[in-house]
């Protein structure tokens, strides 16, 4: 179509209009980073959504610059072995020894001990050459000692590679005001990318100081009586988790919706021969006009399920991991009542019903929830192909009520994996 314009008119105006469509040093792009990764057997893959990209004044590797130029709208851009071009490598340097006195367990909003594996702010570090008290980059105890600490200032993914893939969304004119704030992308994309891994193939400490302790702990029948027919995340965040389901699960499987509520976000065209929905308030699970059928079970009164053996093709828990209080013994109920491949699917934003949710929950950086529900599926030893998932920096619909506040959707992360 813009051929047949430029065919027609054939002036200046039309053919500037024309190679705004083409990514040079004056554009502004929309464009969605996938970083694809391993760490030992998992899989990752981080998404993050830039959507004023701008090639005058923002901040990218040479190499990154190089594959973009000449790029149009739909475009999609792919580089291996990306890694040390868009993080620091490893520096020895950067892991290094303190004293224990040197932890501040006072920190605000923390009160904490140092535990193997947890990241940090290094804010909270004292007489330390270069670190304020206000400093909130992360860094990560990697051993612990009577005497000392070891601190590591390295990027989670400094001793990782990985491969990007770039997807152009858009391409567009320049406002014309060349001046203003600039943006290191990759900073953004890496930010908090990482934490979900184990330190050195060894466990994160995510157990200790009693983690699964909460604000209320009155019976959860109680709290949920009442329905609550609304959505805990926005429109665009459904859409993502929806799509993933629709990447996972096939017509014709029996898939159980753990903690289901009125809304189980699985796509509308899939085909399933059921959905069963286990949950706490029976209304609400009525309004769930996917379900085929519901069940009222208390999974933190009694984490044994009410279900047959090798029963389901899938299990989805939607929002909700985080107000578990017996993780592992669920985790293996459900490996129990999966087939043979079955799939294991938790997703999970940045919300939550603060007097329900776990203690460890509220202390984690996002990235680090991603690592505790890894261990859920790692200790009970009956998962493999286990993959994480976030999507970030999407814009909030308009028509969002929150949108004037929060522009950007609520961030989505994924863990599942498989019944070995």
């Amino acid at each position: 179509m813009q051929l047949v314009v430029l065919r027609a008119k054939m002036n200046k105006d039309i053919s500037q209009e024309f190679t705004s469509k083409i990514i040079h040093e004056k554009a502004v792009a929309s464009i969605e980073f996938s970083l694809c990764w391993q760490s030992s057997a998992i899989f990752h893959t981080d998404c993050f959504f830039a959507r004023k990209v701008n090639f005058y004044r923002d901040i990218f590797p040479k190499k990154i610059i190089d594959l973009l130029m000449g790029k149009r709208s739909g475009d999609k851009v792919e580089s291996s072995n990306i890694m040390k071009e868009i993080v620091s490598p490893y520096a020895q340097d950067y892991e290094f020894s303190i004293e224990q006195r040197q932890f501040d367990r006072l920190y605000a909003p923390l009160t904490t001990e140092p535990r193997f594996g947890r990241f940090y702010p290094k804010g909270l570090l004292k007489a330390i050459a270069g670190i304020f008290k206000g400093n909130s980059e992360p860094f990560r105890c990697t051993g612990i000692s009577d005497a000392a600490i070891t601190v590591d200032f390295n990027h989670p993914l400094s001793q990782i590679n990985g491969d990007l893939t770039m997807v152009i969304k858009d391409v567009r004119r320049n406002s014309g005001i060349l001046g203003g704030s600039c943006t290191d992308w990759m900073e953004h994309i890496t930010s908090g990318t990482g934490m979900q891994t184990r330190c050195h193939g060894n466990p994160t400490d995510f157990f200790s100081d009693e983690p699964f302790r909460r604000i209320n702990e009155y019976g959860d029948a109680g709290f949920y009586k009442e329905p609550r027919l609304v959505t805990h995340i926005d429109d665009t965040a459904i859409s993502v988790i929806s799509d993933l389901y629709g990447q996972i699960l096939r017509n014709g499987m029996k898939v159980l919706d753990l903690m289901s509520s009125w809304r189980s976000h699985v796509p509308k065209n899939l085909k399933l021969d059921s959905l069963i929905g286990l949950g706490l308030n029976r209304e609400e699970m009525l309004q769930n006009p996917q379900l085929t059928d519901h069940v009222i079970h208390d999974l933190n009164r009694d984490p044994l399920l009410p279900f047959a053996d090798n029963e389901f093709d899938a299990v989805i828990c939607t929002v909700s991991v985080e107000y578990l209080i017996h993780p592992f013994e669920l985790f293996s109920e459900i490996a129990r009542i999966l087939k043979k491949d079955g799939y294991f699917i938790v997703t999970f934003s940045n919300r939550w019903f603060p007097p329900k949710v776990i203690r460890i929950w509220t202390e984690l950086n996002d990235f680090e929830r991603m690592g505790i529900v890894l261990e859920y599926f790692l200790r009970t030893g009956l998962y493999e192909n286990l993959n994480t998932f976030s999507m970030r920096g999407l814009p909030r619909n308009e028509d969002d009520q929150y949108y004037l506040k929060i522009p950007y959707s609520d961030p989505v992360y994924a863990v599942w994996g498989q019944k070995g």
